[in-house]
């Protein structure tokens, strides 16, 4: 292995891991400890995400967790964008090619987004416990691609100001997602990264899906069932 080649997997691995450790941030349980004591994880839907964050601590502290958790993923983007190539540049002992980060760069993004959404849902910091990583999908998505991102906050916008499900709108801002990467011109990796997160957020919603095929599922303003 040439000392090019190792660089490259340095960097590659370093973003891996940053974005992992931001996704995996447990910011709905930190706001449960912070302003009421509680581990989030026992109330509720035992979700640290925004939903469940706003049916037992409030919608400011939910508000603050939904933005967190956003950004968290779009920071996710942002070192697979620019860190990773400085790094790379920095550690190989030739500068890389235009066309070299060009080829590389995207499959960066891909893997950072995948690893934000899985540190968001199996938190290190929370025995691998989390949230259903929609939010933090969402971050992930403007920062890659804003109109599409854009497209699937209009979604869910929408779906939630009739329905009045968060898990509701969440699966379907994810189908949202998956067929407008594949209608917008992007690179084969995003569409890959979008395919993949949104599958993998439908996936942590199963038990929402059990209950909405059931009609069980509570409306925004009512209590959630544990799970």
């Amino acid at each position: 292995m040439t000392f090019g080649t190792a660089a490259f997997w340095i960097a590659g691995a370093a973003g891996l891991v940053i974005a992992y450790l931001l996704g995996s941030i447990p910011t709905g349980y930190l706001a449960g400890k912070l302003l009421r004591g509680i581990d989030i994880r026992e109330h509720g839907s035992r979700s640290t995400g925004a939903t469940n964050v706003l049916r037992t601590l409030g919608k400011w502290p939910a508000l603050v967790v939904l933005l967190v958790d956003v950004l968290k993923g779009g920071a996710a983007i942002l070192v697979a964008r620019w860190f990773c190539p400085w790094l790379y540049a920095a550690l190989s002992p030739a500068p890389p090619t235009a066309s070299d980060l060009q080829t590389w760069v995207p499959w960066a993004v891909c893997l950072a987004g995948i690893a934000a959404l899985l540190g968001h849902g199996r938190s290190i910091w929370l025995n691998f416990t989390g949230g259903k990583s929609a939010a933090a999908g969402l971050g992930v998505l403007l920062a890659m691609s804003w109109p599409t991102g854009l497209g699937v906050a209009a979604a869910f916008g929408v779906v939630l100001a009739i329905g009045r499900m968060v898990s509701l709108a969440s699966i379907l801002a994810a189908l949202t997602a998956i067929a407008l990467v594949c209608g917008f011109e992007q690179p084969l990796s995003y569409r890959l990264l979008v395919i993949a997160g949104g599958l993998y957020v439908i996936l942590r919603h199963r038990a929402n899906i059990q209950r909405l095929l059931a009609g069980t599922e509570p409306r925004l303003g009512r209590s959630s069932p544990q799970t």
